[in-house]
């Protein structure tokens, strides 16, 4: 698709982490909204837009930033064993779990190694981009963040007590970066206390943001990161609205920095944009927990305090709903003896690794199983080609001549392929069905509430309102959107 723009206004995209369409619908039927009644009135609403598999944070976030799946960024998930380093990478699951794997690792791992080592330096960010083109653009709040500009993270020296860390981390970002309270623009501390998860919070996002309107700064490209309502959708359900009202507050702080709301949308492009959905979990925590490390018994799987030892055999790198299991030698544990264990549980709604070109793909309630390919004489309606054979039931997907579209499962051959391709080594990548998380060292703390990091269409649909223009990208998935958005900072 050729893209036109009459004007180079500005970008600003606002991720609202976990805003799904049907909270939403309910929140403007029963709540007062103005920010996002305004934006609604203003623009054009987008109900469905494919989240990257693992639904987790820092790989949207990369899939956004590169315009490409995990296969070419490099970020798998948010936990993900890495055979080079021999260890298990967290970008921040769950304390406990950062706790028993070393705090100041895996706060190296998020302040430092994701970006200037883990994601892929092949692939161009779209801060990179702008930079490139001389243009600018602000980074505030994602974790991912990589350009081509200098910048020092300070970190608070409560953090230091706790932690063996640098006072200082030198790293390479967006021209305009905030980073919670470790990197911000505003010389105002409000917000940015150890209590407000050191900036970490959408008044603090809101607040950074006003910062550049005021000092009319505004870059070509701005990601800001409002990431609160996730913990109250993981507490009260997917229905929960509490969050959607606190965010239409910080939209509101940010549309009030402006002279008038209607300059705010006159004179700038804004994407509002969910980063991943979540599934409801259910209440019984016996029924709602699938404990996969009884599933793989006798296997030996590694231990997050113990690191990888010699006499292990399987390494789990839990995402919640979904996860990676790797067999450290297929030849002791091949993966077909990961699949069989499986496969006897009916909690699985997808369970796939791959065997040289061919990608495969099997269900915990079903005896059949599928396969794919890339190339051959199948298009899917995104106009990728597939080979494909067995029972295509499996991934939902609905085959009419030589066409396939989607059902549970959006772009489903495509994230598959790009998962299993997202790294080294030998693994199984699984996805538990709605209403279930997955269990490994650290108990979940979801039921009764939700859940993400699955395949399902209620973890990877997400909505996106957009106003100031009427061109789109090329498919309404996360990987198609930083074309559109360098086209919309073209002059």
């Amino acid at each position: 698709m050729t893209y036109i723009t009459t004007s180079n206004k500005p970008v600003i995209t606002v991720m609202l982490d976990t805003l799904m369409d049907q909270p939403l619908q309910l929140a403007l039927k029963e709540e007062t909204l103005p920010a996002f009644t305004y934006f609604m009135e203003h623009g054009t609403y987008y109900s469905s837009v494919v989240a990257p598999f693992p639904t987790m944070s820092v790989n949207v976030e990369s899939t956004l930033l590169t315009g490409h799946y995990s296969d070419q960024h490099g970020i798998p998930a948010l936990t993900w064993y890495s055979e080079k380093e021999n260890r298990i990478i967290n970008y921040g699951t769950h304390l406990i779990d950062q706790m028993k794997l070393g705090l100041s690792k895996c706060l190296k791992d998020t302040l430092y190694r994701l970006n200037n080592e883990h994601l892929n330096t092949k692939v161009k960010t779209i801060h990179e981009e702008l930079d490139e083109q001389g243009k600018k653009s602000a980074s505030i709040n994602p974790l991912v963040n990589r350009g081509n500009v200098p910048h020092r993270l300070t970190i608070p020296s409560f953090i230091r007590f706790f932690v063996t860390i640098d006072k200082h981390i030198e790293t390479q970002t967006a021209a305009k970066y905030v980073y919670g309270r470790l990197s911000r623009l505003d010389p105002n501390g409000k917000y940015s206390s150890v209590w407000h998860k050191y900036g970490f919070n959408n008044k603090f996002s809101a607040q950074e943001f006003t910062h550049l309107v005021n000092n009319h700064d505004i870059p070509d490209f701005s990601l800001v990161y409002l990431p609160d309502h996730d913990k109250n959708v993981h507490k009260r359900g997917p229905m929960d609205t509490k969050g959607i009202k606190e965010m239409d507050k910080n939209l509101q702080t940010m549309l009030d920095s402006f002279p008038t709301w209607q300059e705010a949308l006159d004179n700038h492009i804004w994407i509002l944009i969910g980063d991943n959905g979540q599934s409801g979990i259910k209440d019984d925590k016996t029924q709602a927990f699938v404990d996969l490390r009884k599933l793989l018994k006798p296997l030996k799987v590694t231990k997050l305090s113990k690191g990888v030892r010699k006499e292990d055999q399987v390494v789990l790198a839990n995402n919640l709903r979904s996860c990676f299991i790797y067999s450290l030698d297929t030849d002791d544990v091949p993966l077909t003896e990961i699949v069989e264990k499986l496969k006897t549980e009916e909690r699985f709604d997808m369970i796939s690794w791959k065997i040289d070109q061919w990608i495969h793909v099997a269900a915990g309630d079903k005896k059949e199983s599928f396969q794919f390919k890339e190339g051959g004489k199948v298009k899917d309606e995104f106009d990728q080609t597939w080979e494909i054979r067995g029972d295509h039931s499996i991934l939902d997907l609905t085959i009419t001549g030589n066409d396939v579209t989607f059902g549970d499962f959006p772009d489903a051959l495509k994230r598959l392929h790009s998962t299993l391709h997202s790294h080294e080594g030998d693994f199984v990548v699984i996805s538990a069905k709605p209403g279930y998380e997955l269990r490994g060292e650290v108990t979940p703390s979801h039921a009764g509430g939700a859940s993400h990091g699955g395949f399902h269409k209620n973890d990877s649909l997400i909505p996106m309102l957009v106003t100031g223009t009427e061109t789109t990208p090329d498919f309404f998935r996360m990987v198609d959107l930083k074309k559109w958005i360098l086209a919309l900072t073209s002059s």
